[in-house]
């Protein structure tokens, strides 16, 4: 059974070898006030790889994806996207990143005030100017078809349910053809049809586009479901690193209470 260490000593071999991650966080400390929130974190994730990250609540999960896309800085360690080392990164070449990362938020995060086509378009009419409204417009079509919404382009937010509107932000986050996916808690509120829906959804965008991601849930069916590896947080620190099958096997405590639970 592998280790978080066992595999994190894999990963740095790869990578000598000419493998760069996506996403490379080494021995990553955060923490507020007196709270230490991540204790030392080690996590990577390559193109076209989905990795789960599982916990309780207050473990920091949420607080790892901020600062992979460099809303939070890390007290010690370092952060590493497409190559590139974020610390220090002016706020253009954080936005330029950012460009290449598409985030789904825990509820969606849909713009009240805008139609379903006019949030996904949002950051194409923010960061794509070279593209006309007609080009603009094919492709927030292309997006809704490809989520499974293309006769909800012109219903506002409110009027679709929650799972329509975690598609919504599905092909919102995908708009700009990000290299990297993060996701936060994708299924959460979500009925088991749905979460089921949005788990499909997520393995179709992960084959066809073959993005590096990291997906943040409680959901421990929807992990094994979308995920090539699965890490368990606890205290801040990565517990556990591996298949499912890594899990169910691990004679660790925490992990075995954890997947009772779960």
């Amino acid at each position: 059974m592998a280790t978080a260490s066992d595999i994190a000593m894999e990963q740095a071999r790869q990578d000598q070898n000419g493998r760069v991650p996506a996403i490379a966080v080494q021995d990553v400390h955060k923490g507020f006030g007196n709270f230490e929130v991540l204790n030392g974190v080690s996590l990577s994730v390559h193109r076209g790889e989905t990795l789960a990250v599982l916990g309780r609540s207050g473990t920091g999960k949420s607080v790892l994806l901020r600062l992979i896309v460099g809303l939070e800085i890390p007290v010690s360690g370092s952060i590493s996207i497409l190559g590139q080392d974020i610390a220090g990164f002016s706020l253009d070449k954080l936005g330029d990143i950012r460009k290449k990362m598409g985030f789904l938020f825990q509820h969606a995060a849909l713009y009240d005030s805008l139609t379903v086509g006019d949030n996904v378009a949002f950051p194409l009419v923010h960061h794509r100017g070279d593209l006309s409204r007609a080009e603009r417009s094919d492709r927030v079509n292309r997006l809704l078809i490809e989520v499974g919404l293309d006769n909800a382009r012109d219903k506002m937010p409110s009027d679709i349910s929650g799972g329509m509107q975690k598609r919504a932000g599905l092909a919102r986050a995908l708009a700009l053809d990000p290299e990297i996916l993060l996701l936060d808690e994708p299924t959460a509120g979500l009925d088991p049809i749905s979460s089921g829906e949005i788990d499909e959804l997520v393995l179709k965008l992960q084959r066809e586009h073959q993005m590096a991601s990291i997906v943040v849930t409680h959901d421990l069916h929807s992990a094994k479901t979308i995920a090539n590896r699965l890490a368990l947080l606890d205290k801040g620190n990565v517990v556990i690193e591996g298949s499912f099958e890594d899990l169910q096997q691990s004679e660790i405590a925490f992990v075995k209470e954890f997947l009772k639970l779960s």
